[in-house]
């Protein structure tokens, strides 16, 4: 089959060639890829800075597909050949907490991706994509949906009349934005460009802050919330940072730490977070309970991905650029 293999560190080792078609086993699922989108895990991977040492070579990258079941292995009984499918990064996270070696069973690193193809998902992981979505929709679902789902309503749990900020106008923090609006929050957002936060207004959104033309936008934040600051922040950007979204979240607010744009470690100013209460909890995706209960609420409230461009697969490189300059929205590239 045709597939992308990273070779080594550094988007130029990310090269197209042919590979094994894999063989389903017992539990397992042989899928066509209709499409796959990128994630800056997907990026990280690639550079070389996200846990470098789980990352076999060559590999099969990208964790997050869309695409049509063609076979099945013994014992398969939660699917059948024809049945279109969504990948789930953790691919033994059913319920509950992840277990302690989660991390070692991902798709996309160490498990090969869906940049191929052709490729295998368990059935116990594997979600039945939304029969309104295009592959190329629901490719966008694995991470970026499920990521903000998680935030807001596993962990943050949500409430109408509340106040959410989201960081930035990327895959998650659309999602994320999209998601509080049909639950009933507020959404402040915070970008370093205008046609992005004009952009997110127009959806629903009650205000954005630039934080380059302002850079203390907590005090921004605060003067939006009338001095009390949000109920749930969503912070993408990591780093030195978090001591800005301490600031901007109210008294016993929560943070949701999902991503490490700026950086993946900070000097963190301990005061405000207990003088605030401040809840701080990382989060990874999420179980495939949640992708069940999150597609069902997608489906209700008719939200979309929002998808800046498609790229076909012969073009992987220039997605991963496009990834890298900051896309509205998500990235795509189709398979078949």
């Amino acid at each position: 089959m045709k597939a992308w293999l990273l070779q080594d560190f550094g988007l130029e080792h990310l090269k197209q060639g042919e590979t094994q078609t894999p063989i389903p086993k017992a539990g397992e699922l042989l899928v066509r890829v209709g499409a796959v989108s990128l994630n800056f895990r997907d990026k990280a991977i690639v550079d070389g800075i996200y846990e470098p040492h789980k990352v076999p070579k060559p590999l099969i990258p990208v964790s997050d597909a869309a695409g049509t079941v063609v076979a099945v292995g013994e014992g398969v009984s939660r699917f059948a050949v024809g049945d279109r499918v969504n990948s789930h990064l953790y691919s033994r996270w059913i319920d509950g907490m992840p277990a302690h070696d989660e991390p070692d069973y991902c798709i996309g690193s160490p498990l090969p991706g869906g940049l191929a193809e052709f490729m295998i998902i368990h059935e116990d992981s594997a979600v039945r994509a939304p029969d309104d979505m295009s592959d190329e929709e629901a490719s966008t679902l694995p991470i970026a949906a499920l990521t903000a789902w998680y935030s807001l309503v596993d962990f943050g749990r949500v409430e109408a009349g509340q106040t959410v900020l989201v960081q930035g106008t990327g895959g998650v923090s659309i999602f994320a934005a999209q998601i509080a609006m049909a639950l009933g929050a507020k959404v402040i957002v915070t970008s370093s460009r205008d046609e992005n936060l004009d952009a997110l207004i127009k959806l629903g959104a009650i205000a954005g802050v630039n934080y380059r033309k302002t850079p203390d936008w907590a005090a921004e934040v605060l003067k939006l919330t009338d001095g009390m600051g949000v109920d749930l922040l969503l912070d993408v950007a990591g780093g030195e940072g978090i001591n800005d979204s301490i600031q901007a979240t109210k008294v016993g607010g929560r943070i949701a730490q999902i991503g490490f744009l700026t950086g993946q470690t900070a000097n963190l100013n301990l005061m405000p977070l207990i003088f605030r209460q401040t809840t701080l909890r990382g989060i990874a995706v999420a179980p495939r309970s949640s992708f069940d209960r999150m597609n069902a609420f997608l489906n209700t409230h008719h939200i979309r991905p929002v998808i800046d461009h498609v790229y076909p697969f012969e073009q992987a490189r220039e997605a991963y650029e496009h990834l890298a300059r900051g896309p509205f929205g998500k990235v795509v590239i189709k398979v078949s």
